[in-house]
């Protein structure tokens, strides 16, 4: 099935979502701390208003998730997923890697998926069955088969959640050829984009996972959570490239799928 309509609405609304954002930030940002401690500010509800109020427009009978509380059941079996800024913390700082992620999704499968990195003025997106894309450059990802010669992102060594996971880590820390952390959702795009080949994390939701796994597996990438599924309600998430799958799941304890 061709998605094009909806992937050039979901390109579109990421790039206005981010010119917002951009705009905001000049003029000032206000902020607040979530339950979990993670700050939410005043672009990050801005942003998912107005996706959400195109969304319904345009897709009046989809179904909508938010970070920041958006929820609607929708008609058709499709939802779209929606993070209005990944990266909040890098947003607050100034520093580059935040991006907006939208999604569409149907039956546990992302069918659409971008991530739009405002500040880099790269998009990376993709449709099912379409391949993934750097703008309008293919991706794929890297023929890497040894753990020795791999870039591994690792993020969230901070959490809690990361404690019981930190021998493993550092293991393939110690293992591979470098470590670089620039970013969760910049770094599973890195995957897609042969420029990274290991990424993980400890503590992910829905909206932080639905655009990314897609542009990860079809730019040939792997994707699974710590339990070995490829879900994206776990609460986990590693991508690789195919050549390393199996010692990365050995690593981790992962039984084989």
């Amino acid at each position: 099935m061709n998605y094009q309509r909806e992937l050039e609405f979901a390109r579109r609304i990421a790039a206005a979502a981010g010119e917002n954002a951009r705009y905001i930030r000049a003029r000032g940002v206000t902020t607040e701390t979530k339950p979990d401690a993670s700050p939410v500010t005043n672009a990050d509800k801005e942003n998912e208003r107005l996706i959400r109020e195109a969304v319904e427009r345009e897709f009046p009978n989809d179904g909508i998730l938010g970070e920041e509380g958006s929820s609607k059941s929708g008609t058709s079996g499709r939802r779209w997923i929606i993070d209005p800024i990944d990266g909040t913390r890098d947003f607050l700082r100034g520093n580059r890697f935040w991006c907006v992620l939208v999604a569409l999704e149907e039956a546990g499968e992302s069918l659409v998926g971008v991530a739009h990195f405002p500040m880099l003025d790269e998009t990376y997106w993709a449709a099912r069955g379409s391949g993934s894309y750097l703008n309008e450059e293919r991706l794929q990802v890297s023929a890497v088969t040894s753990i020795g010669d791999c870039s591994f992102s690792p993020n969230g060594l901070q959490l809690i959640e990361a404690r019981r996971h930190l021998p493993r880590v550092m293991e393939l820390m110690q293992r591979s050829w470098a470590v670089r952390s620039y970013g969760g959702a910049l770094d599973a795009c890195l995957v897609a984009a042969g420029k990274v080949e290991i990424w993980f994390e400890p503590k992910v939701e829905v909206w932080d996972l639905a655009a990314l796994k897609l542009i990860v597996e079809e730019a040939g990438g792997a994707f699974f959570a710590l339990d070995g599924s490829r879900r994206i309600d776990r609460g986990t998430a590693i991508a690789c490239v195919p050549g390393v799958v199996t010692e990365v799941r050995q690593v981790f304890g992962i039984t084989p799928a």
